[in-house]
């Protein structure tokens, strides 16, 4: 025999994960201090100047 599921309940239990989801995204990504995010800013940038720094020229770009 099937479990009885009581439908109001399991759509607010649902809604609550999906919102603890969200805040665990959030801290993820806004809990950070200040300094510690410029630092990573600059490090993805100095990653991305090195990165193209090293990209081959394409054979129609004959500069």
């Amino acid at each position: 025999m099937a479990e009885i599921v009581n439908l109001r309940m399991a759509r607010k239990a649902k809604a609550r994960s999906r919102k603890e989801a969200e805040a665990e995204a959030n801290r993820a990504r806004f809990g950070r201090p200040k300094a510690e995010r410029l630092k990573m800013e600059r490090e993805e940038e100095r990653a991305a100047r090195a990165h193209e720094g090293h990209r081959l020229a394409a054979p129609d770009e004959e500069t």
